[in-house]
C-alpha cells in the first residue's frame, strides 16, 4: 500500500481541438442543384414587333363624291371673280388707224405682254387660296377632294379667261368708226390659252404642301 501510495500517477493528454474542414457536398448534392440561366433583353426591334400594330387607313371614295362635285362647282364659280378682276386692270394697246390697219403706237405692243402675266399672277393667287380654303375642309380631305379642287380651278380659269375677254371688250367698246389716223384704245386680249394652267397647278402645288406637311396617316380626318 506505502509503495502504491508513493507512486505518482502520470498526467493524461488531452489533444488540442481542431477546427474541421466542412466536409464536401455529396454527388446527388451538386447533381440535384438546377443550373444558372443567362437573361437576355430583348432588342427594339423585337419589343417593336410585339407591340399591336395599326391599321392603315383606307382611301375614301364613294363618301367624298358628293362633296367633291360640291367643290367643283364652287370653284369653278371663282373664275367669274378672276375674269372680273382681269378686265379692269388689263391695260389696254393704244394704237392708230392707218388706212384702216390698226398699228400700235410706241411701247404700247408691250401691254399684250402685261395682259398675259396679269392674267397668270391672278391665277397663281387664286389657285393659292383654293387649295388653302379646300384644306380646311379636315373631313373631307383626301385625293377626290384634291382632284375636284384641281378640275375646279382649271374649269374656272377657262371661264375666267372667256369672260374676262369678253368683258373687257364690252369695256373699250367703240361708240362709231373710227377716223383715219386717230388714236384710240384697243380691249386687251389674251393670246395663249396656256395660261389657264396656272390655277390648277397653284392648286395642286398648295394642297400638295398642306398634305406634306401634316404628316398623319389620315390627313387629320378623324380630329374632323
Amino acid at each position: 500500500m506505502s509503495e502504491q501510495a508513493g507512486e505518482r500517477a502520470e498526467p493524461m493528454r488531452i489533444p488540442p481541438v481542431t477546427e474541421k474542414d466542412p466536409e464536401p457536398a455529396s454527388s446527388t448534392t451538386a447533381a440535384a442543384a438546377p443550373p444558372a440561366t443567362e437573361v437576355r433583353t430583348p432588342s427594339v426591334a423585337e419589343i417593336m414587333a410585339m407591340l399591336p400594330q395599326p391599321s392603315r387607313p383606307h382611301v375614301v371614295i364613294k363618301r367624298d363624291l358628293l362633296p367633291a362635285v360640291s367643290v367643283l362647282s364652287t370653284v369653278a364659280l371663282t373664275g367669274l371673280l378672276v375674269g372680273w378682276l382681269w378686265s379692269i386692270l388689263a391695260p389696254a394697246q393704244r394704237v392708230i388707224l392707218v388706212d384702216g390697219q390698226q398699228l400700235p403706237l410706241l411701247d404700247e405692243s408691250y401691254h399684250r405682254f402685261d395682259d398675259l402675266i396679269l392674267f397668270v399672277l391672278m391665277g397663281l393667287g387664286m389657285g393659292l387660296v383654293v387649295g388653302g380654303v379646300v384644306w380646311l375642309l379636315r373631313e373631307r380631305r383626301g385625293p377626290v377632294i384634291m382632284i375636284a379642287a384641281v378640275l375646279g380651278s382649271a374649269l374656272g380659269a377657262w371661264l375666267a379667261m372667256k369672260v374676262g375677254v369678253s368683258w373687257a371688250g364690252s369695256h373699250y367698246a367703240l361708240s362709231g368708226t373710227p377716223a383715219n389716223r386717230s388714236v384710240f384704245e384697243q380691249a386687251p386680249v389674251l393670246e395663249s390659252t396656256w395660261v389657264i394652267l396656272a390655277q390648277p397647278l397653284a392648286t395642286a402645288l398648295a394642297y400638295g404642301t398642306l398634305t406634306a406637311w401634316n404628316g398623319m396617316d389620315d390627313l387629320g380626318r378623324r380630329l374632323g
